[in-house]
C-alpha cells in the first residue's frame, strides 16, 4: 500500500513540528487509510494546531461548488476553521493577520488531476501568501486518482489566469500536489522555506487501484476515481447550458439538455466521432438541482471501456462540439460569473486561453484544435522534470 504524505509525516517527522504554532489546510478527503482525518490524527500527537483553513466544499467536501463556506469552531476540540472561499475573490486568501500566529503552514489535499480542480490553486494562494516570511510551508503528497503519465491540454494562458487556471499546468496535468508545489515556487520566483513529504510506494504508472488506499470523495461530485478520470473533460460542460449530471447518481457521467429531444441521434454523432476508449449510451435524465433542475433532458451516459487510450479533454471538447451543431439555436455559453470572473466566458478559462472555444463553436474538429493547444507543451517535459518525485519504473519517492 502506498503511505501518503500525512502518514510519513505521523511516523517518521513528528518530531520536526513538534513545539511549533501550526496552521493547517485540508479537506474530507485528507485522512489516513484507516479514514481518520488529518485535524483528528495531529491533534492526537498533541500538535499545536492554531486553526484550519477550509478551501472550496469546505473542510467535509460536502458543500456544493461555488456556494459560499462559512468559518466556524470545530467541536470538540473548539479549532477555528478559517473559510477560504466566501462570496468574492478576495476571500481566496487568508485573512490579513492570520498567519503571524503560525511558524509553520500544513497543506494536505486530494486533487483529482486536472488544472481546473480548485484545491492546488488554493494552495498555490497560500504559498503566496507565505512568501517572504519565516513560515514553512509543508505539503503533505497524496496520489494522484488519474495517474501520473498521460498529459492532456494546453498550459493556460497569463490572459485567462483566474481560480480555474491559476497555476500554468496542462488540462491534465499528471502531477502530485507536492511536485506542483514544487514547480510552482520556482516558477513564481517565491522566497518560500517549503518542505515536501512525498509517498513512499508511489509509482509513476500507477492506477488509484494499485495504489490501496480508500478514495474519499474530495468533493460533493466526485464520488470515486472513475469520475475523476473523465472530470478533464466534463467539466468543460459548466461552461455551457448543457447539463454535465450534477443533480443526479451520475455526476459528470451525464451529459445532455432538455432541448437534445432525441438522445439516439446524439449518441449516434458521438459514436461517428470515434473517439478512443469510450463508449456513448443514450438516456434521459432528471437533475433535482444546478442546471435544469427538475426538468427531463435528453443526452448520453458516458462509459470509459478503455481507461489507457481514453483521451478526457477530447471526448468533453467533443461534445461540446456536437451539441453546438446539432442544437445551434438552443445550445450557448455560460453567461453568468464563474469562479468570480464576469468578463471572461467561462469555457475559456476552463480550456486556458481565447481562441479554442471560439473554433469548437464554428465547427473545427476537436481533434484539430486540441493538437494546436498541445503544441505549446513541447518544452513542458522539460520544465516540470526537476520538480518530479516519483519514477515510472518502480514504486517509491525519489
Amino acid at each position: 500500500m502506498v503511505r501518503t504524505g500525512l502518514v510519513r509525516l505521523l511516523s517518521e517527522r513528528l518530531d520536526a513540528i513538534r513545539g511549533a504554532r501550526i496552521g493547517l489546510m485540508c479537506h474530507g478527503a485528507s485522512v489516513d487509510s484507516d479514514l481518520r482525518y488529518a485535524f483528528d490524527l495531529l491533534r492526537s500527537a498533541h500538535v499545536d494546531i492554531r486553526f484550519i483553513l477550509a478551501p472550496e466544499h469546505g473542510i467535509f467536501g460536502e458543500i456544493p461548488y461555488m456556494e459560499r463556506v462559512d468559518d466556524f469552531r470545530l467541536q470538540p476540540a473548539d479549532i477555528p476553521v478559517v473559510s477560504l472561499y466566501k462570496d468574492t475573490a478576495d476571500h481566496l486568501r487568508p485573512p490579513p493577520g492570520l498567519l503571524e500566529s503560525i511558524d509553520v503552514l500544513i497543506c494536505d489535499v486530494q486533487d483529482v488531476g486536472s488544472r481546473y480542480y480548485t484545491y492546488v490553486a488554493t494552495m498555490a494562494m497560500l504559498m503566496d501568501a507565505c512568501h517572504g516570511t519565516s513560515i514553512r510551508f509543508i505539503v503533505l503528497d497524496r496520489p494522484n486518482p488519474i495517474g501520473l503519465s498521460v498529459v492532456e491540454g494546453n498550459i493556460c494562458g497569463p490572459d485567462v489566469r483566474s481560480f480555474v487556471s491559476y497555476i500554468g499546468l496542462p488540462s491534465r496535468h499528471a502531477l502530485t500536489a507536492a511536485e506542483i508545489a514544487s514547480y510552482y515556487r520556482d516558477c513564481a520566483g517565491l522566497d518560500l522555506d517549503l518542505e515536501l513529504v512525498p509517498c513512499d510506494g508511489l509509482d509513476r504508472e500507477m492506477t488509484w487501484c494499485e495504489t490501496g488506499l480508500p478514495f474519499v470523495p474530495p468533493s460533493p461530485n466526485i464520488p470515486d476515481a472513475s469520475t475523476a478520470l473523465v472530470y478533464t473533460g466534463m467539466c468543460l460542460l459548466e461552461g455551457t447550458n448543457m447539463s454535465e449530471g450534477r443533480g443526479t447518481a451520475f455526476p459528470f457521467l451525464f451529459a445532455g439538455a432538455p432541448w437534445i429531444t432525441d438522445p439516439w441521434q446524439f449518441a449516434d454523432m458521438l459514436a461517428a466521432a470515434h473517439l478512443p476508449g469510450v463508449l456513448f449510451r443514450p438516456v434521459r435524465f432528471t437533475p433535482r438541482f444546478d442546471k435544469h433542475a427538475n426538468v427531463s433532458c435528453g443526452g448520453v451516459h458516458l462509459v470509459v471501456s478503455d481507461p489507457r487510450r481514453f483521451n478526457s479533454l477530447l471526448t468533453g471538447m467533443t461534445i461540446v462540439a456536437t451539441a453546438a451543431t446539432a442544437c445551434p439555436d438552443q445550445f450557448a455559453l455560460r453567461t453568468d460569473a464563474y469562479e468570480f470572473i464576469r468578463d471572461i466566458p467561462a469555457l475559456d478559462l476552463l480550456l486556458g486561453d481565447r481562441c479554442s472555444g471560439e473554433a469548437l463553436l464554428r465547427g473545427v474538429p476537436p481533434r484539430d484544435i486540441l493538437a494546436g493547444m498541445e503544441s505549446g507543451l513541447r518544452d513542458w517535459n522539460s520544465a516540470i522534470a526537476p520538480h518530479l518525485l516519483y519514477t515510472a519504473s518502480h514504486g517509491g519517492a525519489r
